[in-house]
């Protein structure tokens, strides 16, 4: 299986759509632990994202991804417009000059992702984040293509672990982030960032399913 630009054109396309539908839902979990922008602050994110792709379409996949991190670092304000943005930015440091990527290529690009991700918030698991979701869903992806399994089965299994991520940070205590200063009322609630990853991670399985 190869993934082409045209597949990441389209996974942006999809993940675009998949925030405007959720922004209501995803400011709503901010609302609790935030500052009640999440998902407006993505939606015009990547609404802008959308705007840019027209003048990526020809280009190799790591300038596609650049573009998007650079653009959503400039739009999306709060953390997850940097987190987000250096996610893209350094998966396409991972993909430059490549117009198609295997399987065991995404994985790279995901751990990149995920290594930006953790260098840029100064964060790690347990502390109610996004990585809270994004680095069981990698893992789960990696230990799906060492054991043989294809693409398509591997990211039904990362996705599977992100789910479980996202579920593990409610009973958890903030301890970065604006979640943070609620100190013990952080506690029963879903972190807006880590349903904003599996949102996405979803979106990819999608595109990953039509490819095969």
């Amino acid at each position: 299986m190869q993934i082409q630009a045209e597949h990441v054109i389209k996974f942006v396309e999809l993940v675009a759509a998949r925030v405007k539908e959720q922004r209501d839902f995803l400011t709503q979990l901010d609302s609790a632990i935030g500052d009640a922008d999440h998902g407006v602050n993505l939606d015009r994110g990547f609404t802008t994202v959308l705007s840019k792709l027209p003048s990526v379409a020809d280009k190799d996949i790591g300038s596609i991804l650049k573009t998007i991190g650079t653009t959503l670092v400039s739009t999306v304000g709060g953390a997850s417009g940097p987190l987000y943005g250096t996610a893209f930015l350094r998966a396409g440091m991972a993909t430059a000059d490549r117009f198609e990527l295997g399987p065991d290529d995404l994985v790279a690009a995901l751990e990149a992702a995920l290594e930006g991700i953790q260098t840029r918030g100064k964060s790690t698991r347990g502390e109610k984040t996004m990585i809270d979701a994004i680095a069981p869903a990698v893992d789960a992806l990696k230990a799906a293509r060492a054991s043989g399994d294809d693409l398509v089965t591997a990211m039904r299994k990362a996705v599977a672990a992100c789910e479980e991520g996202v579920k593990a940070t409610i009973p958890m205590l903030a301890t970065k982030g604006r979640a943070s200063y609620l100190g013990e009322r952080s506690i029963g609630h879903q972190d807006p960032g880590a349903t904003s990853s599996l949102l996405m991670a979803r979106a990819m399985l999608e595109i990953v399913e039509g490819i095969s």
